[in-house]
């Protein structure tokens, strides 16, 4: 698996291709493995290159809580199409977490006062750090079902309506029109909640106010990130 070398017009190539079809490199939501990708691209995109830049773009909004976003780091020959190899330099391996450090000397030889001062320093430099790490946000992934009245309700005018609902610790995602019979189409959109500030209450409560589109909305998949 991979894209090839993320840092030429083959690789990116590649990701654009791979993202046609995709909103993030796994799964529903932003996560780890768009970060990896994410940082193994050199810059953004050429606009040819529709899909890749999109994503970028959207994935960059994330700048100041990547670390926050669910999933593990991988090695980028861990994601992308399984008929290709990762070339990119430094995604060989898998990635390390920031708060790594070495703290310890070498066995073979005794410590010295200078090693065991240096280790001191790096172990409070260490502590000092996971003391000041923001406490994990509980955030849940939630898939929501807005049936219409008939054929003729303006799906593109639900959505737009249920998209329009804002609040703090709410993000919209994917979204699609799923076939119930009779040529009527239920909206069934994902988004991502922080769970301290969003419940399915709120959200079932302000979908159904637009009652000249929505029939009901139900809860179709509720899941813990």
């Amino acid at each position: 698996m991979g894209f090839g070398g993320l840092k030429s017009p083959a690789g990116l190539q590649v990701l654009n291709d791979y993202l046609a079809d995709k909103s993030y490199i796994e799964g529903d939501v932003p996560s780890q493995a768009d970060v990896a990708v994410f940082e193994a691209v050199s810059g953004p995109p050429p606009a040819a290159l529709c899909h890749a830049l999109h994503w970028y773009n959207h994935i960059k909004s994330y700048e100041k809580e990547k670390a926050s976003l669910p999933g593990v780091k991988k090695a980028l020959g861990k994601y992308g199409p399984a008929n290709v190899e990762d070339t990119t330099e430094s995604g060989a391996t898998d990635s390390k977490d920031d708060d790594d450090i070495y703290l310890f000397g070498s066995d073979e030889e005794e410590e010295s006062e200078e090693a065991k001062r240096l280790r001191e320093e790096r172990l409070a430099q260490y502590e000092s750090k996971k003391a000041k790490k923001p406490a994990l946000v509980a955030k849940s992934s939630i898939l929501l079902d807005g049936k219409p009245w008939d054929d003729e309700t303006d799906m593109a005018e639900l959505e737009e309506c249920v998209r329009s609902i804002q609040a703090d610790g709410l993000a919209w995602g994917s979204s699609k029109l799923v076939p119930v019979g009779y040529g009527i189409k239920k909206l069934q959109i994902r988004c991502v909640v922080e769970d301290d500030k969003v419940g399915t209450d709120m959200l079932e409560e302000q979908i159904s106010a637009f009652d000249e589109y929505v029939q009901s909305v139900d809860v179709a998949a509720f899941n813990t990130i």
